[in-house]
């Protein structure tokens, strides 16, 4: 099978300059960091142009298939609107992705709403902006949604979110799709739900079946597994109801390369065994082929960025660990001390120095467990050089908190030479801009 660009370290562009320097999308990242700070988050466009372009061709052999981008893993106006010159519709999960998607442009047919607790707020807004598909969570949302749509006289487009009892070898948190899953109709329930909306429910439109069972996810029978379920349910559901649901929807999910030491399968591997599977489950089930739907979000945005920090002090513990701390930390990274979550390094001004030396990046915050890579080999360091944290793209900046009261990083998106803002570096007065004192406290 091809490899393709979720299986790579870096960004598609790096390489060392003339000056010694890395350099992704042609921009010279000492460059950037003098023309805009740090903690700087840098997007690499043709990289994120090419994973698209990976997958719609490693799918290109099932006729009825729509790319779903996963906003949560990034989600701005300027990624928006790039990902959806690829073709790409976005998998949105409140109210927030939804308008900024809308904003950017996006067709909101292409757009399907997803969650486990909407707000009313939020589903009035997806009904009024024309969201393409609602994926239903539970019985609440049935009731809710209907009664909704009744008040604006419409009849919404939903697939029903079940658990298909698939446990997949990976984070605990990032795990959705096992039985004790907060997200989704029990297969034990898809009958009821069922009923209510043939019966009871007048302006709900079902479509089809849609499931996810995690993310960073390196093993491919589980894609197998998902598919043999959904598809026996519109088998079962069309005896049973004379149902003819043509939609499944079977998330996202697929793995990166953090380390060394990971191997995730390229989206060829995955198309492979999804397509396979859905054909012969197809066959099998006697259906007609229904439309497939996907939502990669890490694979698509992860290894096009970077995120780039200042060195500033350094302690060595005596007999122990060599520590030095960049000026960012778990604010604009909370992955490792939520996760545990690894990364590989280098530093952007003398990427091609020795590593000769085990140390310890540390964050700024003030919290212990503010620890970005443990135990990495890198060059000689002193205060002032550029670290360069690769794989970076997806979650960070979604993640990120104000904690102490720290901004939030700028971002640029870099392609042929040129690097532009894409997310304005955070002031102190966009720290306190939401900030009221009352009269009564004031002297």
């Amino acid at each position: 099978m091809p490899a393709s660009t979720n299986q790579l370290l870096t960004p598609i562009t790096t390489t060392v300059n003339q000056d010694g320097h890395l350099s992704i999308g042609g921009c010279d990242l000492v460059e950037l960091v003098q023309k805009y700070a740090t903690p700087l988050y840098v997007f690499d466009e043709e990289t994120i142009r090419a994973v698209c372009r990976d997958y719609k061709k490693a799918f290109s052999s099932y006729e009825k298939v729509n790319m779903m981008y996963a906003s949560k893993a990034l989600c701005s106006l300027a990624t928006s609107a790039l990902i959806a010159s690829e073709g790409f519709g976005f998998d949105v999960v409140s109210g927030g992705e939804i308008y900024t998607v809308y904003k950017a442009g996006v067709d909101m047919s292409k757009v399907l709403f997803n969650g486990n607790n909407k707000s009313v707020d939020e589903l009035l807004l997806a009904l009024d902006v024309g969201v393409g598909r609602i994926s239903v969570d539970n019985f609440l949302e049935l009731s809710l949604l209907d009664e909704l749509a009744a008040s604006k006289n419409k009849t919404v487009d939903i697939l029903l979110r079940i658990t298909p009892g698939i446990e997949c070898h990976t984070h605990e948190y990032i795990q959705t799709g096992h039985l004790d899953s907060k997200f989704g109709f029990d297969l034990t329930q898809i009958d009821e739900a069922v009923d209510l909306v043939l019966n009871q429910y007048k302006n709900l439109k079902l479509h089809g079946l849609h499931a996810h069972i995690g993310s960073q996810i390196f093993e491919t029978k589980v894609y197998h597994d998902e598919i043999e379920i959904l598809v026996k349910e519109l088998a079962r559901l069309d005896k049973k109801f004379g149902l003819k649901l043509d939609e499944i929807n079977i998330g996202g999910g697929l793995g990166v390369k953090y380390t060394e030491s990971d191997v995730p399968p390229s989206t060829f591997e995955i198309a492979d065994v999804i397509l396979k599977s859905l054909n012969a489950s197809i066959e099998k089930y006697g259906i007609e082929p229904p439309t497939l739907f996907l939502e990669p979000g890490r694979s698509i945005i992860s290894t096009a960025g970077v995120t780039l920090y200042t060195l500033g002090s350094s302690k060595q513990v005596p007999n122990g660990k060599k520590y030095f701390a960049v000026d960012g930390g778990m604010a604009d990274n909370a992955r490792p001390s939520m996760y545990g979550a690894e990364y590989l390094a280098g530093v952007a001004n003398k990427p091609d120095s020795e590593l000769s030396q085990n140390v310890t990046i540390a964050g700024r915050f003030c919290e212990s467990g503010d620890i970005l890579i443990k135990n990495i080999k890198l060059p000689e360091l002193e205060e002032g050089d550029i670290l360069c944290v690769f794989n970076t793209g997806a979650y960070n900046y979604s993640m990120a908190s104000n904690y102490n009261r720290v901004q939030k990083p700028a971002a640029v998106l870099v392609n042929n030479s040129q690097s532009d803002i894409i997310i304005n570096r955070e002031t102190l007065d966009d720290l306190i801009s939401k900030d009221i004192i009352p009269d009564r406290l004031r002297a």
